[in-house]
């Protein structure tokens, strides 16, 4: 409700120990329904689900979302495109004749965007990590090094005041942190469950992104939360 928990306020707020507060935050911690952080914790992601069971969650905001992305990426540019269930929607808004070049480690988008014959699909390899079907590991990190890209449409799993923008695998965070420092411009496309929630690794600050997108129905007091923290919050049209 609050966005934190700081133990040593709750702790006395409840009349109880400070060890009792971190007991129980563990144990929450440990089943996945929060995320500790120094001095309490920060709500995470409800559940872990596989990419097939995402692509039903909240269908018309990832259209909205996907709408949005595709209204970004111009003719003749080099895009960034991550993987995940909303730059799947991306590429189905994206016109059949743009002429640009996607640059991508995840197979899923690359073979989405086989029908687009004027898009250039460079695909960078490794490790596939089957959660977000996306290549992972030094072999990505490196050929991100390569790059000099207009545009990156970032996917996370945690968009928070405080904690940034965070993703749940450690590998995965460092391939987006390059991918973002190669591109002249981040832009991430944030669905209404990713919002004012952490996961474990970081990728960047809110205030390095060119915009975050969010739903129409993102509550006005998340949003005033994450221009708090940084984010230059734009609102993808339904």
């Amino acid at each position: 409700q609050d966005g934190q928990i700081v133990a040593k306020a709750f702790s006395e707020e409840l009349g109880i120990s400070e060890d009792t507060v971190r007991r129980d935050l563990r144990e929450l911690a440990a089943e996945g329904r929060l995320q500790r952080v120094h001095g309490g914790a920060l709500p995470a992601l409800a559940a872990v689900r596989s990419l097939q069971v995402r692509e039903q969650l909240a269908p018309e905001d990832k259209r909205a979302l996907g709408r949005a992305g595709a209204a970004l990426v111009l003719p003749g540019q080099v895009v960034i495109l991550d993987g995940g269930t909303t730059s799947l929607q991306v590429v189905q808004h994206l016109p059949l004749d743009l002429r640009a070049t996607v640059v991508t480690h995840s197979p899923t988008v690359a073979v989405a965007l086989a029908g687009h014959t004027q898009v250039e699909v460079l695909v960078l390899g490794g490790r596939l990590f089957r959660h977000s079907m996306v290549n992972v590991g030094a072999s990505v990190v490196e050929a991100a090094g390569q790059l000099r890209a207009d545009l990156y449409l970032m996917g996370v799993t945690g968009v928070h005041a405080e904690a940034g923008l965070t993703t749940g695998d450690f590998e995965e965070a460092a391939v987006k942190r390059a991918l973002h420092q190669r591109a002249a411009e981040t832009v991430v496309l944030a669905s209404l469950d990713k919002l004012g929630t952490a996961s474990p690794f970081s990728v960047a600050p809110l205030r390095e992104l060119a915009a975050l997108v969010v739903p129409a129905a993102t509550p006005q007091a998340l949003r005033k939360k994450l221009q708090a923290g940084g984010a230059k919050v734009e609102i993808a049209a339904g």
